[in-house]
């Protein structure tokens, strides 16, 4: 189990980071006020309208771009952070690792056997009574 949860949690932490660290362009076309096309990994695809000198139609259309850009600084220091922060990372991390100590296996001598069969009264069962 313990095992499973390492792996689970460095995959979501490994994600993490990449995902943080990722960086992509969202191009847009536009004709006039209404948008026509969007792409991420792409470019946007036009209306049509635009003749083949590349100057736009008197419709106005237009292109919008905007960049989205990751982190680029993942090393942070330790002795960037003040006392206070220190101290409590400090005492959070050895509280932590506390939680997760392997506790003894419990030894169950009678877990090989078979309890014995009950006896039952049968008269007591079937309610039938001599008077």
């Amino acid at each position: 189990m313990k095992s499973i949860l390492y792996k689970i949690s460095s995959s979501l932490l490994a994600s993490l980071v990449f995902l943080s660290t990722m960086s992509f362009t969202v191009n847009k076309h536009f004709c006039g006020d209404f948008l026509v096309d969007q792409a991420i990994f792409s470019q946007a695809e036009t209306c049509g309208m635009e003749h083949d000198s590349g100057i736009s139609d008197e419709k106005g259309c237009s292109e919008d771009s905007v960049a989205i850009d990751g982190q680029k600084d993942l090393k942070i220091s330790f002795y960037d952070l003040n006392f206070d922060q220190q101290v409590f990372l400090a005492s959070f991390t050895y509280s932590l690792t506390g939680l997760f100590e392997e506790q003894p296996a419990h030894n169950v001598p009678f877990a090989n056997y078979i309890p014995p069969l009950l006896v039952y009264d049968i008269q007591v069962l079937d309610q039938t009574f001599l008077i």
